[in-house]
This record gives C-alpha cells, sequence and structure tokens, in this order.
C-alpha cells in the first residue's frame, strides 16, 4: 500500500493497489480534488485496486464517466510472474490496445494489479440537490430532457416517488439551474448521497431475496418487474429488490438494450453475470488465456470456463 506519486497540477495520482480509499481521499482533499467518479469506500475498507478491480462508481459516474474512463497506467504482475506495465501517468499516451483499463471491473481474473495511476478533478465550487414528486415514468422522461440539455447535474436517483438531483459546479451555473428547474432543496444533502455511494440508504437495509443491479439505455421504458427499486445515473442504473427468477430478469433488461447483474444474495447458481454472446465470451477467453493461461487468478470468479 502507499502513493507512490500525486502530482496535483496534472492531475494524477498513483498509488498502490492497496492504498485505501480513506489514505487518498485524505491527500486529495489537501489539494481540494477528489476520485471524480465517486467510489463506494466501505467503511474505509475499499483499496484502490479492489475499486478498479470492481469497476464500482458511484453518484457521479452519470456525469464524468466510469471508473476505467479514469484510469491511465497500471502495472499487474500476470500469470506467468512476469511484472507488466500498461500505460503512463499522463492522457493520451497508449498506442493499441489499452490494457490498464481493461483490468477495470475484471475482478482480478487477468492478473494481480500492484501499481494504478487514476486521473482526478478538482472539488466542484458548488452544489445543490433539489427534490421533485413524480412517478417513475415521469422521473425516466424527465431525466432524459434534462440530459440533452446544459444543465450541470452530477447525480440523480428516483425512489418511492421522489427524483432527487444533484447539481454541481461553478456557483452561477448550479444558481441559474435552480431557478430554472424549480422543486424543492434538500437538506444534508451530502448525507443523503453518502448513503447511496455507501450503500447505507434503507433501500440497501433489507436484501431478503437477491438486490440485482440492472444497467439499460437511459431511455429505456420502466422495467415491468415484481419488486421494489431505485433508479440512478439519469435512468441507466436500476437496482432491483425481486423475487422474480433470473430468467425473467434478464429478459426484461435484454428487451430494453441491457443487462442484469446479481449484486448482492439471492441464488449464485443462476450465475452472478449476464450470459455473454458468444463472440464476446471468445474474446474474455482468449483475454484469459493471455494474461493468465494456467488459470490460477481467480477462475471461475466472473464466469465458469475461465
Amino acid at each position: 500500500s502507499g502513493i507512490v506519486a500525486y502530482d496535483p497540477t496534472e492531475l494524477v495520482i498513483t498509488a498502490r493497489a492497496g492504498t485505501t480509499l480513506r489514505e487518498i481521499g485524505k491527500a486529495l482533499s489537501e489539494q481540494n480534488q477528489l476520485l471524480a467518479f465517486e467510489p463506494p469506500r466501505f467503511d474505509g475498507l475499499a483499496t484502490l485496486g479492489g475499486i478498479v478491480a470492481s469497476g464500482l462508481a458511484g453518484p457521479r459516474r452519470q456525469a464524468v464517466g466510469a471508473v476505467r474512463d479514469f484510469v491511465l497506467g497500471a502495472v499487474l504482475m500476470d500469470g506467468k510472474g512476469d511484472v507488466l506495465h500498461f500505460g503512463g501517468q499522463v492522457m493520451k499516451n497508449v498506442a493499441g490496445y489499452d490494457v490498464s483499463r481493461l483490468l477495470a471491473g475484471s475482478l482480478g481474473t487477468l492478473g494481480l494489479i500492484l501499481d494504478v495511476s487514476v486521473k482526478v478533478l478538482p472539488r466542484p465550487v458548488a452544489q445543490q440537490t433539489l427534490q421533485f414528486p413524480m412517478s417513475e415514468t415521469e422521473a425516466l422522461q424527465q431525466l432524459n430532457i434534462w440530459g440533452g440539455q446544459p444543465l450541470p447535474i452530477s447525480a440523480s436517483c428516483w425512489y418511492q416517488g421522489q427524483l432527487t438531483v444533484r447539481l454541481s459546479g461553478a456557483r452561477a451555473a448550479v444558481d441559474a439551474a435552480v431557478q430554472k428547474l424549480g422543486g424543492q432543496t434538500l437538506e444534508n444533502a451530502d448525507s443523503f448521497w453518502d448513503s447511496l455511494r455507501e450503500q447505507h440508504h434503507g433501500f440497501f437495509a433489507d436484501i431478503p431475496a437477491g438486490l440485482w443491479r440492472v444497467s439499460v439505455p437511459t431511455v429505456a421504458e420502466p422495467l415491468q418487474l415484481p419488486g421494489e427499486q431505485l433508479i440512478e445515473w439519469g435512468g441507466a442504473q436500476r437496482w432491483l429488490k425481486t423475487t422474480a427468477n433470473a430468467n425473467t430478469i434478464r429478459a426484461a433488461a435484454e428487451k430494453a438494450g441491457g443487462h442484469a447483474t446479481l449484486f448482492r444474495g439471492g441464488d449464485k447458481s443462476v450465475g452472478v453475470f449476464h450470459p455473454l454472446q458468444p463472440a464476446v465470451a471468445s474474446i474474455h477467453r482468449n483475454l484469459k488465456n493471455t494474461f493468465d493461461p494456467a488459470g490460477i487468478f481467480n477462475r471461475g470468479r466472473m464466469y465458469p470456463d475461465f
């Protein structure tokens, strides 16, 4: 663990994979910067390598991009014990296949992540959170309308008839957006967004049958599935608590142009990750064989055959 290099003027931090987000966050905070994709810290136990390997991003992902969009370089030990260097510490430094970004979401199946370089961003000057009572259908329509306008929306959440939207950026831009959108200002907004980021929100408290993470285009219609939903990322991420079987959930996700992952609990024998199309599965298998031909690293973690 430990920070290897940090240059605030270049907006890049490099740290060993075991470095906690608490340590990284403290260093960035002193320079008024942050990890823009808002990864969950999970009570301070999350590490930089774990966040990259899991590909988990928080509420701000809809505005700034995913974890992989911020990974500039990585050092990896492959299944043959070789230490490989990919990317670097500046933007636009990759020729050919960008392996460092490929590691985001790979869950340690390709090798052991040693070091990671990630891009950071300045902390927003101003933030304000607004709430609007509306149905799921109305919320999805409104989020897509706002998404096509020059508004500084950095996060959104719909749950139990309430749409919550966070505005971030320059003070003038935030004030103008508040004037345009209206709504009710949410007090203690930081606590609300932290509850989503860390999954302490009441929605995540009771998962009797399984928690599904459904990824669909923002324009997708409401999913006609039983259970309770919480919607983030402008409609692109839909958390679902349901007793419906995996085939029903995945069929609905596919019909909407997306995929479904069993995120927590439930019957893992149905497969945690959405089944891959044959061509995509072949690419995954070839990458696994290239980096880890003996199948040492997390074999079967994502799919049974690699």
